[in-house]
């Protein structure tokens, strides 16, 4: 029997709703038996082809957004306190993840989630190659290696070129998520998506 598709997990790592979802996502996949698929890319390419922009740069919104992040920062107990230049450019953590998943499969997910946990609590400068080389030892990883991965043509093109993927696929914003080709925007579809996924969908 063919093993069950994955549910893809599309975000940039300077999105705050992609960081509460990504508290929830790898739960959500085994409660429905479903792999979660842990896909970084950058939204400023997305960006320069919807015409959109990130919610801290829009007025009106951008002020919702902040007071909604702490609300939902206290409803899942986690810390919510970025950069105050947030959001940073994460080029440099999106690479290195790519650079991992292809030379240490398996320690791609951990170190997303270490990115998470040091961005938001004010920690991690996520457009800092050298900041980011430095989470490779707590994951047993080489720093050295992984600042240099980071910088390869390769992993550059790599990126580059699933970011430009994704949009091709109609894939715009962070969190997105992809079920058997059924897109799901944002982390309030997160119980939508988990209910799809129960009942083949409606």
């Amino acid at each position: 029997m063919r093993p069950p598709a994955p549910i893809e997990f599309w975000f940039d790592f300077s999105s705050g709703y992609a960081y509460f979802a990504a508290q929830e996502i790898d739960a959500l996949g085994a409660r429905v038996g479903r792999p979660i698929l842990w896909r970084p890319y950058m939204l400023g390419t997305a960006f320069k082809v919807t015409g959109m922009r990130g919610l801290s740069a829009t007025p009106v919104k951008g002020g919702y957004a902040r007071h909604d992040w702490q609300r939902a920062a206290r409803k899942l107990g986690v810390p919510f306190a970025p950069p105050a230049d947030h959001p940073k450019i994460a080029l440099p953590a999106t690479r290195a993840f790519y650079w991992i998943e292809a030379h240490h499969p398996g320690q791609e997910r951990p170190f997303a989630r270490e990115i998470f946990a040091r961005y938001y609590s004010g920690a991690l400068d996520s457009s800092d190659p050298d900041a980011i080389a430095a989470l490779a030892g707590p994951l047993g990883l080489d720093a050295a290696a992984l600042r240099e991965g980071l910088e390869t043509p390769a992993i550059k093109d790599h990126a580059r070129a699933t970011s430009e993927a994704a949009i091709a696929r109609g894939i715009f914003g962070s969190p997105f998520f992809v079920i058997d080709e059924e897109p799901f925007w944002g982390w309030d579809r997160l119980p939508m998506l988990e209910d799809w996924a129960r009942t083949g969908g409606w």
